[in-house]
């Protein structure tokens, strides 16, 4: 109640500035204060000081602890989770550097974290300028930094970073080609001179820091990153192809025809492995006009990352220089495949797409090319790029115009540009074109995206537009400028929209939205909406549906599941099919002994899918299941976190159009967006792999991979009962039958049936023994090969085995994500692991080329 009243006081206080605080009311906060102090409860105590905004007391709290570093760390992790005001997270986040910089060995990760959210690209930059002139330790510590903050930071931040570092992008193919060709005036035309030593030796020493600055460039600008999760991926591809095969015999229309080519897309999402759409090619020549978008625009989400050979994987399908050559849909996808490849790290095929949406004349590629060229931008805040889609969106064509309206709030995606929101809101309050109004409405929620309360202003004026979509958009803005936080006002108002607003689609996006508010609280998603799941309104239970599985997503949790097995049955076709979607996702990457029930939602998957009467729209939420469950070979879950715990902005994005594949099929894409790959992968001082083992104190079964689907044993041929006349039948009756008359092996079939079932009853009770005895002889823990598999849960309980000659240079607790390794022996040599190359380029290298081989030398004689 203090507190309470504290607080109040503080922040009516911060509002006018003219409020006086009762020192009756201090005194008491004080007294808790030093009672704290004094029982060494100093958690507790920088709790009270967060609610009651003491920073004084919040950093003796800090500095009082005898842990100083973990104190630091656990306030860090509550001022992001936890502080819903802008200025006061401000406000401790640079009460923290200050602290972190005071430290005997200053936290340098957990520093430029904090300038990332302080949006102070100019001080990382200096932390990092200081490190590389430093030690190879330091380096290291760079390396692991540069990491972290290309999981976190926007383009936008990184681009800044890069640029005061003094390093460019990498150039795409055609610079490069550009540059080779110019001829003269070159490196080589010049001549050499002799320079003094002096000179020699700062040359030198500027050569090595340039070539550290290259590595560090490698990192921010993701090449390095997404090329390591590209191995990953390819390495560890655990698809089951019967699954697809069994969505593809299921498929009877051109609905679940689409279902099951964008579940392939998930199932092999980053893995570059398109053996399903080779071997089925007939089958894939049946998707037709928008259905032939969305299956090759699937390429890019298969071949995600893989971009080196980007262009040349999709040459077949983009656009020609002769016009009417090839398909607008399939040239409007190609180009949507293309910024799907290069989503959030788009520097080297934004020109081209630039130039591709430039020349474009049909809306139908322009729609595709306006898709890729915002998620190859996204986030960052390029003027240019929000022009050419805001002049598409001038064009006033419905289709050009959605994806337009979308992919400027993507290329804008938090920035809250005041003329960006004015300019779309205008349009969206002029245009007569809904599906327009659809776009512009998740464009602005993007550019609101992470705002907090200085949203709030946007917020306000499109929840009382008369116009449903616009409100509809002022519920995404409210996910989206609280994405995470857990904001009980922003909540509250969520809650009072869900059950007043008169439209069933502002409605459902307010339920949803309430998913993305609390991602970060998973736990407390079911008690929040276990009430909406059981509303009369049909839109707001799949509202419900799609929260649980959007907060709860990998989790596996049986509190949502609860909620969620009901809605499988409900009266309504949408609802089941979001109460399937929102299932597999709660479920993807658990096994049996994480999850006990999987098996059980697996097989209603199935079910589902297979049956001929089941409605066509539930029909393609249980095969996109089927794909969602089985992400990434297996190998990715669904998280808005990055595998440092911060958000991860692509993640949201993804998540929310997602949520539009209700409208629009082709948005179903978007969601490989929000796979994320669970890696651990250890990188030497030359960013390489090294061959090592890493140590997973758990049992091998604890985290294992879900058992593949077996195929279906031929079924034995059961013999036919002998029919009996009538006349025989009069004869059994009255007593006078022959042995001729009856067959004999009538009279053992009962027998047989009873043997039969006990065999089967015998063979359970085995299976059960030997299971259980495997349990016992089971090793408690397991040895996993450099890259490793390791899940969510399991990065607790991961370690470098003592006797490994690596070791992490930054301490943390559990191991996931990029470990940058310090080497204990370093005068021997490392044995690197090889690069794999990506699914069909070996068998494209190893084809005959048609050529005679060369003859063996000989002399020419007349």
């Amino acid at each position: 109640w203090y507190q309470r009243r504290v607080r109040k006081a503080v922040v009516s206080t911060q509002s006018t500035g003219d409020v006086e605080i009762d020192s009756r009311l201090e005194q008491i906060v004080d007294k808790m204060f030093q009672r704290c102090f004094d029982d060494s409860r100093y958690k507790q105590a920088v709790g009270i000081a967060l609610e009651s905004r003491r920073y004084d007391m919040l950093e003796s709290a800090i500095m009082k602890s005898e842990d100083i570093p973990g104190m630091l760390s656990y306030s860090l992790n509550i001022a992001m989770t936890l502080l819903q005001t802008r200025s006061v997270r401000n406000r401790v986040l640079q009460l923290l550097v200050r602290l972190y910089t005071n430290l005997s060995t200053p936290d340098y990760t957990n520093m430029c974290q904090c300038h990332i959210y302080l949006n102070e690209p100019q001080t990382v930059v200096n932390i990092l300028n200081k490190l590389i002139s430093g030690t190879e330790e330091e380096l290291l510590m760079v390396f692991q930094i540069c990491f972290d903050v290309y999981e976190s930071a926007t383009q936008h931040f990184i681009d800044h970073v890069m640029e005061g570092l003094g390093v460019k992008a990498k150039k795409t193919p055609a610079a490069v080609a550009a540059t080779t060709e110019g001829g003269g005036g070159g490196e080589g035309d010049e001549m050499e001179v002799d320079k003094p030593a002096e000179e020699v030796k700062t040359v030198a020493q500027d050569s090595a820091i340039d070539k550290k600055k290259e590595q560090v460039a490698s990192i921010l600008n993701g090449e390095v990153p997404i090329t390591l999760k590209s191995q990953f991926l390819i390495r560890k591809n655990k698809s089951d192809i019967l699954v697809l095969m069994n969505c593809k015999d299921s498929s009877r229309n051109a609905v679940c025809h689409t279902a099951t080519v964008i579940a392939n897309s998930y199932m092999h999402a980053g893995t570059t492995d398109n053996t399903f759409l080779r071997d089925n090619l007939e089958w894939l020549a049946k998707a037709t006009n928008w259905a032939k978008f969305t299956a090759t625009a699937s390429f890019g989400v298969i071949h995600r990352g893989h971009e080196t050979n980007a262009i040349k994987l999709m040459s077949s399908y983009l656009p020609k220089e002769s016009s009417g050559s090839g398909s607008p849909y399939q040239e409007g996808g190609a180009l949507y495949a293309l910024g799907m490849i290069h989503a959030n790290h788009g520097a080297q095929i934004i020109p081209y797409l630039s130039e591709q949406l430039g020349s474009a004349t049909n809306d139908t590629v322009r729609h595709g090319g306006c898709l890729g060229l915002g998620l190859a931008a996204m986030t960052s805040h390029s003027a240019e790029i929000y022009e050419l889609l805001r002049n598409n969106l001038y064009l006033d064509e419905a289709v050009t115009g959605e994806a337009a309206g979308l992919a400027m709030g993507l290329v804008m995606m938090g920035s809250l540009d005041e003329d960006a929101l004015s300019e779309m809101i205008q349009y969206a309050q002029d245009t007569h074109h809904e599906k327009i109004l659809r776009g512009l409405a998740l464009g602005i929620a993007f550019v609101c995206y992470g705002q907090l309360e200085a949203a709030n202003p946007t917020i306000d004026s499109l929840s009382k537009d008369k116009d449903s979509v616009l409100r509809m958009c002022g519920m995404y803005c409210v996910g989206m400028a609280y994405a995470g936080t857990g904001n009980n006002n922003a909540i509250r108002r969520l809650l009072h929209v869900a059950v007043s607003d008169v439209n069933d689609d502002v409605r459902r996006a307010a339920v949803i939205s309430i998913g993305f508010l609390l991602f970060n609280a998973p736990e407390q998603c079911p008690n929040v909406v276990s009430l909406l799941a059981e509303s009369y309104n049909s839109h707001v239970r799949y509202g419900a549906a799609l929260a649980l599985g959007i907060s709860c997503a990998g989790s596996g949790m049986k509190e949502a599941l609860n909620i969620l097995e009901p809605m499988l049955n409900d009266p309504v076709n949408y609802v089941r099919q979001g109460a399937l979607l929102a299932t597999a996702m709660v479920l993807v990457q658990q096994n049996e002994q994480m999850c006990p029930r999987l098996k059980h939602f697996k097989d209603l998957f199935a079910k589902t899918m297979s049956d001929k009467h089941e409605d066509v729209m539930v029909k393609f939420g249980a095969i996109l299941s089927q794909g969602i469950i089985n992400a990434g070979g297996r190998n990715c879950t669904i998280s808005m976190r990055s595998q440092y715990g911060h958000t991860n902005i692509p993640s949201v994005a993804g998540l929310l159009v997602f949520t539009h594949t209700w409208f629009w099929f082709p948005m179903s894409h978007f969601l490989c967006l929000a796979f994320q790959p669970t890696y651990l992968i250890g990188l030497n001082k030359d960013l390489n792999m090294p061959k090592m083992k890493f140590r997973s104190c758990a049992r091998p079964s604890t985290y294992a991979y879900p058992p593949v689907l077996e195929p279906p044993k031929e079924k034995e041929k059961e013999k036919v009962s002998t029919a009996i006349l009538s006349t025989t039948a009069k004869k059994l009756a009255k007593g006078r039958a022959t042995p001729m008359d009856v067959d004999e092996e009538k009279q053992d079939e009962k027998k047989k049936e009873e043997e039969k079932k006990k065999a089967e009853e015998e063979k359970k009770k085995e299976d059960e023994k030997k299971e259980a005895e495997k349990k016992k002889d089971e090793a408690k823990f397991e040895l996993l090969e450099n890259p490793a598999r390791v899940l969510v849960d399991q990065r607790a309980v991961m370690d470098i085995p003592g006797d490994c000659r690596y070791r992490s240079v930054w301490n943390r607790n559990g191991l996931g994500g990029f470990v940058v390794l310090r080497d204990g022996k370093k005068g021997e040599t490392e044995e690197i692991i090889e690069v794999v190359k990506p699914a069909g380029e070996e068998q494209k290298e190893g084809e005959d080329s048609g050529e005679a081989p060369a003859p063996e030398p000989f002399e020419y004689t007349e």
